[in-house]
């Protein structure tokens, strides 16, 4: 660097350490141009300071911040067109890193004048701003009224290609996010109103007046206190909804909302699964990966099944919810994180800790907040409305006439215990859906394969679950597994696949369903047979 060099850089040395602060503190390019205008106003006689971005798929020059209150042809958005060879030598100028000079003579013939706005006049410099790709944009400084700039603005101006070229690159980043994030929106939309699905927000809560008043409350009270809530309630209540509630309504709701179930993840892999591990640190072990915690950072944990988890894994799960502080697996450094807990089960924890089964400082640790979610047995009232919205949503799921359940049917459903609770009466009303081909919901005939109902019963009469042949003998999983597998395949006339098929009904991959068919025995071509013995 020469001697006039280092003394131009020491001249404007508080200046340039101003620019870079405030290129870098702010999120928007345009709160960027706006300070540093001002900050330069002391230095060279600025009339306006424009940034804009050079569009080589379109061969256009684009105005995306404007520094000091402008008039209408240097808005933001305003846009520059040129030739294809003007615009290919400005791009080549752009990569040289040259600052130009629009006051010298001989200006009026150089392809620049491209990168100038529609409408500028007077003494001009043109900075080239460069990203990852070449020539990303142009800093662009007019000259209040009839002042020229001299030779110490150009130096200056080179001190500032730097800071705005970063400022232009953030800029990029941020807008490539948000079109990313746009996109992502609109093909969640896209999916959810293919599968006959709503967003999962307050309004897709049912009862919220009703039923759900007290945990609705409840909710409201803890949602923004931060401290770790405990959910308890049957199988089928919809724990995860009323969890992705306490998220959104918190001040956590822009980071991620993650779900892991305890139950599902083999003793072996927990602390794997949960707080991740490096690379090596066991066999098949051929990278470094984030665990559940690591993913939910900044966000909500939803612990599902949390009573599941062994005594073990208890232990390590206390630390993170006293301080923090994490260890993959492997690895020899503590990791902090900072995630509200939110846990999650069907189980009775007070009574597993007395039993030894759960440990009592890790139960008052996630126990801090408990909402308790009633079984629809204790929600009746909610029945009716619940039914219409699953079969808006059958409808919409199988590409059906849409059905809404008569007066009749809502006695029907209102007369059953349901021991599956809302899970339950999601799947009877898909199945009275498919049963009724879109003419009607068939609910009798759902609620009487759900109920095993003997063929005698009345219309009238209350529906409740088949007691067992011999009160001191229940069948065992298998058994009923078989029996709910083999009653779908007879809905299905023997079909696995297919949206009408078994796998359908059941919700679960088809590959798994026939798995489990193979295990139990299950011959599907049986049930084939019936439906050709019907159609002869």
């Amino acid at each position: 660097m020469k001697t006039d060099d280092l003394c131009v850089l020491d001249a404007f040395q508080p200046t340039l350490t101003g620019l870079w602060r405030e290129a870098c503190r702010h999120i928007e390019i345009s709160e960027s141009a706006a300070t540093i205008a001002k900050l330069l106003a002391d230095q060279m006689p600025i009339g306006q300071l424009l940034v804009r971005r050079v569009d080589r798929n379109r061969s256009c020059v684009e105005t995306v911040a404007v520094g000091l209150p402008a008039p209408d042809y240097l808005l933001p958005d305003a846009r520059t067109q040129g030739s294809a060879a003007a615009f290919e030598e400005a791009c080549q100028w752009c990569r040289r890193g040259e600052v130009a000079h629009r006051g010298k003579p001989g200006w009026a013939d150089t392809p620049l004048e491209v990168l100038v706005p529609t409408g500028a006049r007077g003494d001009i410099l043109l900075g080239p701003l460069t990203d990852s790709g070449g020539a990303g944009g142009v800093l662009v400084i007019t000259a209040a009224d009839d002042a020229r700039f001299d030779s110490q603005h150009i130096e200056l101006m080179e001190l500032l290609l730097e800071p705005f070229s970063t400022a232009l690159e953030n800029d990029r980043r941020l807008r490539e996010m948000a079109a990313m994030r746009a996109a992502a929106e609109a093909e969640k939309h896209s999916l959810l109103s293919r599968l006959g699905r709503k967003e999962t927000g307050d309004d897709a809560v049912v009862g919220l007046d009703s039923g759900l008043r007290a945990v609705f409350e409840r909710v409201g009270l803890v949602a923004k206190a931060d401290a770790p809530v405990l959910i308890l309630g049957e199988t089928g209540t919809g724990k995860e909804l009323i969890a992705r509630m306490i998220h959104n309504r918190s001040p956590r709701a822009a980071g991620p909302f993650m779900r892991v179930n305890c139950g599902a993840i083999p003793s072996e892999l927990i602390d794997s699964q949960l707080f991740g591990h490096e690379r090596g640190a066991f066999t098949g072990a051929v990278e470094t990966r984030p665990g559940w915690f690591e993913r939910a950072d900044g966000g909500t944990l939803l612990l599902d099944e949390v009573g599941e988890l062994p005594l073990a894994a208890q232990v390590r799960l206390l630390r993170i919810l006293q301080d923090g502080w994490l260890e993959k697996v492997g690895g020899q450094e503590s990791i902090h994180v900072d995630v509200r807990i939110v846990a999650a089960t069907h189980r009775d924890l007070a009574a597993m800790v007395n039993a030894g089964k759960f440990r009592e400082d890790l139960w008052y640790r996630i126990a801090v907040f408990p909402i308790i979610l009633p079984p629809l047995r204790e929600r009746i009232g909610d029945i009716p409305e619940l039914a219409r919205h699953f079969a808006e949503r059958a409808a919409a799921r199988f590409v059906l006439p849409q059905a809404l359940p008569t007066p009749q049917d809502i006695e029907l459903l209102t007369s059953y215990a349901w021991p599956g609770n809302i899970r339950e009466l999601a799947a009877v009303v898909d199945r009275a859906a498919i049963l009724g081909d879109g003419k009607r919901l068939e609910v009798a005939k759902a609620l009487g394969v759900t109920a095993n109902l003997p063929s005698t019963a009345s219309p009238g009469e209350p529906l409740r679950p088949a007691k067992p042949a011999h009160p001191n003998r229940i069948a065992t999983l298998d058994e009923a597994m078989k029996q709910h597998i083999e009653l779908a395949l007879t809905l299905a006339h023997g079909r696995i696949e297919g949206r009408r098929g078994a796998a359908a009904l059941l919700q679960i991959n088809p590959h798994t369903l026939r798995a489990r068919m193979r295990k139990l025995g299950i011959d599907w071509t049986q049930f084939r047979r019936q439906e050709e013995e019907m159609v002869v």
